[in-house]
């Protein structure tokens, strides 16, 4: 790890402390300041908009595409320090962190013009279809088709664990556009309008009553022939864009979320008098340890990021940090429900002020099933090593990109038989 925060971006911190400290509400530094519903109603409605008018949302796009033009270590250290004075930053994160980089990559000037606008101002709220049933870890087997009438697509197919499916606008969703081509060749990235008749979505409930996720059913759904993104049967590299998108972000500040909740979950132990269980405490210590070594590793894909140094693997250094953050979380969550004890068996959430997750947003546990925070933090890292790309598929990428081990026999399917045989 060799990496110097270089002197314009130390003196950009700052004009980015000045921002934050003139627009934050009156108190928001100061000990046991609090917000009640009305001022926290009345924050999130206008912090995006001072975000915007600010510059401070996606501020490392280009210019010309309404971005600040930041550098990476710029735009490292804006986050830093929204994440130092705890103040929310992204206004959507599948439009400002997955899709727009993606259409800047690969899209063309027409979709960049249309886009990219309507992301930095909120108009356009974005779903990510990539997982179907059939097709989660091994997302090259998906089945969703696309054929082209005219001037549009036709879409036919199912996407599942479809958040913010019930409120977004467009769908950045994966298609099979040649059902003869080998599977990883016949995928294309389309961009989807959300608000028509071919489209039903259905929420997915959870064991917390929150409802986050969805079904989406493709019924001869429309989609304009222009937009693919990165051309027709080139989805997976797009794709895969996207996924880096995903996995590498917040390099520097990923590790503080886990940081808070492990600080909360310590002073619980303290209070009801499990700190004084040295089993308890060695628990503690070692995810103290492994919240530091995630604290490091993000340095570590930072330094690869921005020193281009191909060595060091950004891809795999991406799969190994959420490998090892997904299962940390759970077994910290284990953790917290066991320093709970059979206080953790009693719901004791109010779904009205408590927000589920840290670090997710506003996720909301339902009346019927009122857990804490802590509780739903359980519920939710289930998913975590699922998500994103499964622990397992982690392993392998690390396996045969790092390791250099033999790829793992895949089995023959149709497609691939095909391609095998001629």
């Amino acid at each position: 790890m060799d990496l110097n925060y270089p002197a314009d971006a130390e003196a950009f911190r700052s004009e980015v402390r000045t921002w934050l400290e003139a627009n934050l509400p009156e108190g928001w530094f100061e000990d046991g300041f609090a917000m009640d519903n009305d001022a926290k109603l009345e924050f999130q409605t206008n912090w995006t908009r001072k975000l915007f008018e600010g510059g401070w949302i996606c501020a490392t796009w280009p210019k010309e595409f309404g971005g600040r033009g930041l550098t990476t270590m710029q735009g490292v250290v804006v986050a830093e320090e929204f994440h130092r004075a705890g103040a929310p930053l992204r206004a959507d994160f599948f439009g400002d962190t997955l899709v727009g980089p993606t259409i800047l990559q690969w899209g063309t000037e027409e979709q960049k013009k249309f886009f990219l606008p309507k992301i930095l101002s909120g108009e356009i709220a974005w779903c990510q279809g990539f997982s179907e049933p059939d097709a989660g870890s091994d997302l090259a087997n998906l089945n969703t088709k696309a054929e082209l009438d005219g001037d549009e697509w036709v879409i036919n197919g199912q996407k599942i664990w479809t958040t913010q499916g019930f409120v977004a606008d467009y769908i950045f969703v994966l298609c099979r556009t040649d059902s003869d081509a080998p599977k990883h060749k016949g995928i294309s990235y389309l961009l989807c309008p959300m608000n028509q008749p071919g489209i039903e979505v259905r929420p997915i409930e959870q064991v917390d009553g929150s409802a986050e996720f969805a079904e989406v059913f493709f019924t001869d759904a429309r989609c304009p022939k222009d937009n693919v993104v990165g051309g027709v049967n080139n989805g997976w590299k797009v794709a895969m864009t996207t996924l880096g998108f995903e996995r590498g972000t917040s390099a520097t500040t990923g590790y503080r979320r886990f940081e808070k909740e492990l600080d909360a979950i310590v002073a619980i132990a303290e209070r009801n008098g499990a700190i004084n269980d040295p089993l308890i405490r060695q628990r503690i210590a070692a995810a103290w340890s492994k919240v530091q070594l995630m604290r490091i590793a993000g340095l570590r894909t930072l330094t690869a990021v921005v020193q281009e140094k191909k060595d060091l693997g950004v891809a795999a250094l991406g799969a190994t940090n959420k490998m090892f953050w997904s299962e940390y979380h759970q077994q910290v969550m284990e953790l917290a429900i066991d320093i709970l004890g059979m206080d953790g068996q009693i719901l004791t959430g109010d779904p009205t002020v408590e927000e589920a997750v840290p670090g997710y947003g506003a996720r909301r546990t339902s009346a019927r099933y009122p857990s804490s925070t802590l509780q739903s933090g359980f519920f939710f890292s289930r998913s975590e090593t699922i998500w994103g790309g499964t622990s397992q598929i982690q392993r392998n990428i690390v396996g045969e990109r790092v390791l250099g081990l033999p790829k793992e026999p895949r089995p023959l399917d149709e497609r691939n038989a095909k391609a095998a045989v001629g």
